[in-house]
């Protein structure tokens, strides 16, 4: 049986440590990417009020954690996107599209009622496959 380690990749968001998360866990060929938001490098939020920016960042945020772990867009098997207004679909849609429309990801998207900041529109998890089977 083969045995797999485990790396658990901080971004160093402040929440990580408050919650106990990592935004990124890779086992082996798998890697598991934490809901993300629409952060830049310097904790800001993107796209206040645009759900298609804030969707574009939080792919960003993905791809960023995934080559971190060795991995790539290409690789991602599964998205799950959260949305704080299900009418406004098609703008993450869209940029979900531009981002995975030749991986072509199992996916959902989900309305909430809101996210961790109000301001947040959108939030995506991802899960990848690095490598052939």
């Amino acid at each position: 049986m083969t045995e797999f380690r485990r790396s658990n990749l901080q971004s160093g968001a402040p929440w990580e440590t408050e919650v106990g998360y990592s935004r990124a866990v890779r086992t082996g060929r798998f890697i598991a990417i934490s809901g993300s938001a629409a952060i830049d490098a310097d904790g800001q939020l993107v796209g206040e009020g645009d759900m298609y920016a804030q969707a574009k960042q939080c792919i960003a945020v993905i791809e960023t954690a995934l080559e971190r772990a060795g991995g790539r867009l290409s690789d991602v098997v599964r998205t799950r996107t959260f949305v704080t207004d299900i009418d406004r679909w098609a703008e993450v849609g869209r940029a979900h599209r531009e981002a995975f429309g030749d991986v072509m990801p199992a996916t959902s998207m989900v309305e909430v009622c809101r996210l961790i900041d109000p301001r947040m529109l959108v939030e995506i998890e991802a899960d990848a496959i690095i490598g052939d089977d």
